[in-house]
């Protein structure tokens, strides 16, 4: 079963073979192949990713650029304050305080307690199923964002801040250019190059790592709970599968970061360096 009747270099090029042709074998607790497994739970997980990415960037990067604008006033130190404050408390201390104070707890029952549908899912209507699956996804969301836009939000204002000193947005105010054209025609687009290179990182680990006791707290049953529950039964073939996944859509995601730099600064020539 394990292979410890071959030699170490034998069992080192058939792995070797088994990653490349995405076969992991079986779960030893499931009687389901890995990769099915797999394919089964990523939807949840990656539902999971992108909504909060798409939330997250949409708050930071506004919020960055505010904050560098009032650079030391009220108004950027306070939220400074709430950013941080957010940071530090893990995103599960936040799932237990939502689900205790708003999923029926102690005090409300406004939102459900687990899973991003209901039972009755398959029998709502279109636009039913939509609002039930945002009904779900509210509190998941909420608890991951507080405590995952902090690092976003201060390397936006710090961009910023740094680009609104350079020369060329001194002589883009002598001409007489507006506030806004200065920011977001000047400024955007050379700030935003360090925003996309901590992006494929940043996507990767809200996906697989800072979602995974939130998934456990909410019983959402994405990639997250099958690691967990998977590390805890001993599911070798399972571990080392996510484990593989996780490694190649990161590297895959890099390449993406890599690329996208053309996109927002034409300027960068890779090719014509040589």
């Amino acid at each position: 079963m394990y292979g410890f009747d071959k030699p170490a270099y034998e069992r080192f090029a058939l792995m070797l073979k088994s990653y490349v042709t995405f076969d992991f074998g079986e779960s030893f607790f499931r009687n389901k192949r890995v990769v099915d497994l797999i394919i089964e739970k990523m939807p949840v997980s990656i539902s999971l990713g992108l909504w909060l990415t798409v939330v997250k960037y949409l708050v930071s990067i506004p919020l960055g650029i505010r904050k560098a604008v009032k650079d030391g006033s009220a108004f950027d130190v306070w939220t400074s304050g709430v950013i941080i404050i957010g940071y530090a408390i893990p995103s599960f201390i936040f799932a237990i305080m939502l689900i205790v104070l708003f999923a029926g707890g102690s005090l409300f029952a406004w939102f459900p307690l687990r899973g991003l549908t209901s039972d009755n899912f398959a029998e709502l209507s279109s636009w039913d199923k939509v609002k039930d699956y945002f009904w779900h996804l509210t509190l998941p969301l909420i608890c991951l964002v507080i405590s995952s836009f902090a690092v976003t939000t201060m390397l936006t204002k710090n961009t910023f801040v740094e680009e609104m000193r350079k020369q060329y947005v001194l002589v883009a105010r002598a001409k007489g250019l507006s506030q806004k054209s200065v920011l977001y025609k000047h400024i955007f687009r050379n700030a935003m190059l360090l925003i996309i290179a901590g992006f494929p990182a940043a996507f990767i680990g809200i996906l697989f790592t800072g979602a995974l006791l939130v998934e456990i707290v909410f019983s959402l049953d994405g990639l997250g709970l099958l690691g967990f529950e998977s590390a805890i039964r001993r599911d070798y073939p399972v571990m080392f599968a996510t484990l593989y996944i996780f490694t190649l859509m990161g590297l895959v995601m890099q390449i993406i970061g890599d690329f996208t730099y053309t996109l927002v600064d034409p300027r960068i020539d890779f090719e014509a360096r040589r």
